[in-house]
């Protein structure tokens, strides 16, 4: 729930304060880009760079010189406890296999929830200057023009967004079987490397759909919050509502939700466990 009038922060201050936050650390993105960076590997596939950690670090510092009681949950070991019930959920750089190759479709990502439930949301594109905001209960802009959903309402006109896990290598649960059940019932399946850009892209109607396995908060915190402001719908694989902690994700513009429900649930395919 809210917090109570007399302990809220204001959810456009805490907003403002977002959107600053991932202005600052998609300039060290783009700046560092053509740089030589480290990459370390914390699996075969799953990868992170020293660009990763520097944004992580520029993220943390700006929010704890203003918020020094607030909580910080990051995908780069990053799990700081507050007093204040306020949590900033971030990805300082979602799409870091983008990024290690300098393949220019990447994201910084940053939510700020109060005890479970995002009150604002914001996922900028440094390299298309592309900033992505909503507030809970206020709709969903894109550099200040509102957005919403499309209206695609059949999965056969739909071009749908997915993205695989880090390790695909190791375990059955690849996605491959749904995004052959996909494939041959929709116009197109794109995979751009960010889920929060996927999600951003439901939002503002470039997608009418996207699905993905094993997120986390981070992935989809800002995300979500921006596609449901848009006019969309989030849920599970079951069809139950999307929690921040959802690891099967299903989001839509509402019109093909159904649909995609159908085929995820009777989709026999090789490559995935079921529910």
């Amino acid at each position: 729930m809210p917090p109570p009038d007399n302990q809220q922060i204001l959810k456009t201050d805490l907003l403002e304060d977002a959107v600053r936050i991932a202005r600052a650390a998609g300039t060290l993105l783009k700046e560092r880009l053509q740089t030589d960076f480290s990459v370390h590997y914390k699996g075969e596939v799953d990868i992170v760079t020293e660009v990763d950690r520097a944004a992580q670090d520029l993220i943390q510092d700006q929010i704890l010189q203003k918020y020094p009681d607030h909580g910080i949950l990051g995908e780069e070991d990053l799990d700081l406890h507050g007093a204040s019930g306020y949590v900033w959920i971030i990805d300082p750089l979602d799409g870091t296999t983008n990024y290690a190759h300098r393949f220019p479709v990447f994201s910084v990502s940053i939510a700020v929830a109060f005890e479970g439930e995002a009150l604002c949301g914001v996922v900028y594109n440094p390299m298309s200057e592309e900033i992505f905001q909503s507030v809970l209960g206020e709709g969903a802009s894109l550099n200040a023009c509102p957005i919403r959903v499309s209206g695609t309402d059949r999965l056969d006109r739909s071009l749908l967004g997915t993205g695989f896990p880090y390790n695909i290598r190791a375990t059955t649960d690849t996605n491959l079987g749904y995004f052959g059940e996909f494939a041959v019932r929709t116009q197109g399946i794109r995979r751009c490397g960010s889920a929060a850009l996927d999600l951003c892209f439901v939002a503002a109607g470039r997608l009418d759909g996207f699905w993905e396995l094993n997120l986390k908060p981070w992935d989809i915190a800002a995300g979500a919050l921006i596609l449901r402001e848009a006019g969309g719908k989030t849920t599970d694989f079951t069809g139950r509502p999307l929690g921040l902690d959802g690891s099967r994700v299903l989001a839509t513009n509402g019109r093909i939700h159904d649909e995609m429900l159908q085929v995820i649930r009777g989709s026999s395919g090789e490559g995935q466990d079921r529910d």
